[in-house]
């Protein structure tokens, strides 16, 4: 059995098979276009569908009013239905014959309820509210044809009121029929016109957030700020104090070849978002990742004073969730990890796709110990150590030749802190935690 669908204009789930039935008839007709005109046309299904329903509706209180008398008007409404129920059908023309037929449609038959009515009725004062539908149901883009349809709606409401006064109706009718169609014609019109501000504004904001929401998955919350204020800035920041980790498998190619690609993707998807989850809870920054490797930072772009001992918790919880990963997927998984701290610069760059990344030694050096740290282990940098001292058992390593920094001393991060900090959640409890809070 199928799912219900949803559109873009109502949820099918909520109501069933009355759901999936309306579903398809807002969709009708508008299955061989792209996406953003298909969004048009099913509004304008719905405008079409609403027309004919309220229309019928009017004629048949007519005919229960005085059906000779108004006969015309009522055979003109149900004219009216008729055209609006082939709107959905003109979408095989071409994106704007179902518009323009609904269009057409209601201008000649406004001037022709104030030829049988007299102006004093005010159904000509719809006029006003047809520009504003016309942005939905043509386009932005079709600037010129809204315009030009605007112009004739204006001749028509100027000519209806000078050729069509009371005294000139062809269907002579009472104060009170008029007062109601007055009334009638000026609510139909400020509720169009209502109705279209709201949905344009609508979308401006339904843009608004999604931009930001992407924005913000991609960058900083304090960078998107600076983005929003200034979109032309050129984010670029020196930070005094810092720390970088690289994280990354060893001998995760040859690994990803027994495992193919679908189980390749999930193990690395999961072990992605159980590295994002740790990020989130630890205060640390994601910057990037490159296939199995993983890039974070602490102090950056918001300065913290205990950014080493962040990235410590965060790699000890790293191990972890390795381990408890290679359990699930029946498979050897072997983290190395290095940080290093010290002096970064931070920005942005590009253009098309935009990214937060940091520069300097200290991220050249973080990246050089990851590549010499030892798997299941976690290798920093002496200023990293300095930092660290009294919070976490560290091994010394001895000194390493590392490329670019000649020799540097190094030291294994111990599998635990000494002590857990006031307000600091245990490493060993960082999993369940993390699950806890579903992020």
């Amino acid at each position: 059995m199928q799912a219900p669908r949803k559109t873009g204009l109502i949820d099918a789930r909520r109501l069933g098979a009355a759901g999936a039935w309306l579903v398809r008839l807002i969709e009708h007709g508008t299955a061989r276009y792209d996406r953003e005109t298909q969004r048009r046309l099913k509004i304008l299904n719905v405008v079409a569908y609403l027309i004919a329903l309220i229309t019928l509706i009017y004629a048949i209180q007519q005919m229960f009013v005085d059906f000779r008398l108004l006969l015309p008007v009522i055979v003109l409404n149900l004219v009216i239905v008729a055209i609006a129920l082939l709107v959905p059908v003109a979408h095989r023309i071409n994106d704007i014959a179902g518009a323009l037929l609904i269009a057409v449609t209601e201008y000649i038959a406004l001037f022709l309820f104030t030829l049988y009515l007299g102006h004093t009725s005010g159904v000509h004062i719809q006029y006003f509210a047809t520009p504003a539908a016309f942005f939905v149901i043509f386009g932005l883009h079709r600037l010129r044809l809204i315009l030009a349809f605007t112009a004739v709606g204006l001749a028509l409401h100027i000519a209806a009121w000078m050729l069509f006064p009371r005294a000139s109706a062809l269907i002579p009718v009472d104060d009170a029929m008029l007062n109601s169609l007055y009334v009638t014609a000026s609510f139909t019109t400020i509720t169009m016109i209502a109705a279209v501000v709201y949905y344009a504004f609508r979308l401006a904001e339904d843009a608004r957030v999604q931009t930001e929401t992407l924005l913000r998955n991609i960058l900083p919350d304090s960078i998107v700020n600076r983005l929003t204020d200034k979109p032309d800035a050129v984010i670029a920041d020196s930070f005094e104090e810092a720390s970088v980790l690289f994280a990354d498998l060893k001998g995760f190619v040859p690994l990803a070849k027994t495992l193919g690609p679908e189980r390749t993707v999930g193990l690395l998807n999961e072990m992605m978002r159980s590295f994002d989850r740790l990020a989130v809870l630890h205060g640390v920054e994601k910057i990037k990742t490159i296939g199995d490797a993983y890039m974070v930072a602490a102090g950056v772009p918001e300065p913290v004073a205990d950014h080493a001992p962040r990235l410590a918790r965060m790699s000890l919880a790293m191990l972890q969730a390795t381990a408890e990963l290679a359990a699930a997927f029946g498979v050897p998984l072997n983290l190395r990890i290095g940080i290093a701290s010290g002096p970064v610069m931070a920005g942005v760059i590009g253009a098309k796709r935009l990214t937060y990344d940091v520069w300097g030694d200290t991220v050249n050096l973080a990246s050089r110990l990851e590549g010499q740290s030892t798997p299941g282990r976690v290798l920093v940098a002496s200023a990293t150590k300095a930092r660290l001292d009294g919070l976490f058992q560290l091994e010394p390593r001895g000194a390493l030749d590392i490329r670019g920094f000649g020799e540097e001393e190094a030291w294994l991060l111990g599998p635990e802190e000494v002590s857990d900090p006031p307000g600091q959640t245990p490493v060993r409890d960082i999993t369940r935690v993390a699950r806890s809070h579903g992020v």
